[in-house]
């Protein structure tokens, strides 16, 4: 089987008249985080709902370990073994951590392995433990992300999709968030992280893509991005 996990090719995409997404060419390797990052309105977010089939991309092929995705409905996509936590973690307040959680597993038959998933999940993010009981809607910020990122391990992804992790977080759980996201790396799953904080994104992933007005203009290891003047300059603030 090869390496590859994930495959874009000629992907574009739209809404309406608007054309977001130009023909772009990626892929993400078993075992990788690769990071996406690049300003507002560049197509970041749009590259993760084309790839869970939440926004039909326009032309181009989307292939997940050798299946295509084009036209596959989003349930399909998750079955398949891919998680999206999307941007502003959009939890079910009037549920409680434990029943959020429970949320995530709606695909998943054998309770053993959902009882072992949940015990990772507590494990990773001591503080959902404590709060087991506690609507979703009275935690903080980067508890709600923290239970984001929960209910999507609870589908067992092979491929985990990070919309935004850090956004509007304190610097502090900016940390927390991204060394949950390096365990979970290194347990196992695959990651594509789309990020506005470059500077984070490129220190905590493998390879990366910049994206802008809806083309890739460079692709590398991360390193290699984050040595790169123009990278520096654009993104990284720095002269």
């Amino acid at each position: 089987m090869s390496d590859v996990m994930l495959q874009l090719k000629g992907v574009s995409s739209g809404y309406g008249a608007i054309e977001a997404l130009r023909g772009i060419d990626m892929s993400v390797t078993r075992g990788e985080i690769v990071t996406l990052i690049g300003a507002n309105g560049a197509g970041k977010s749009t590259t993760l709902r084309n790839i869970t089939g939440l926004v039909p991309a326009t032309a181009g092929e989307i292939v997940f370990e050798g299946k295509r995705l084009n036209g596959m409905p989003a349930h399909e996509i998750v079955k398949l073994g891919i998680s999206m936590v999307p941007e502003g973690r959009q939890i079910f307040a009037n549920l409680s951590v434990a029943e959020n959680l429970d949320m995530g597993a709606y695909l998943q038959k054998d309770k053993a392995e959902i009882a072992r998933q949940l015990e990772r999940v507590y494990t990773l993010f001591p503080r959902l433990a404590e709060r087991r009981k506690q609507l979703g809607g009275t935690l903080s910020g980067g508890e709600q992300q923290m239970l984001a990122i929960g209910r999507a391990m609870m589908a067992r992804p092979r491929l985990l999709l990070l919309d935004e992790p850090s956004l509007g977080l304190a610097p502090i759980l900016v940390k927390t968030i991204l060394s949950a996201m390096d365990e979970i790396n290194r347990e196992g799953t695959t990651i594509l992280l789309v990020e506005q904080n470059a500077n984070a994104a490129l220190k905590h992933s493998h390879r990366g893509y910049v994206l802008e007005t809806g083309s890739i203009v460079m692709e590398g290891r991360s390193s290699d991005l984050a040595a790169d003047p123009r990278v520096k300059e654009a993104y990284l603030g720095e002269k």
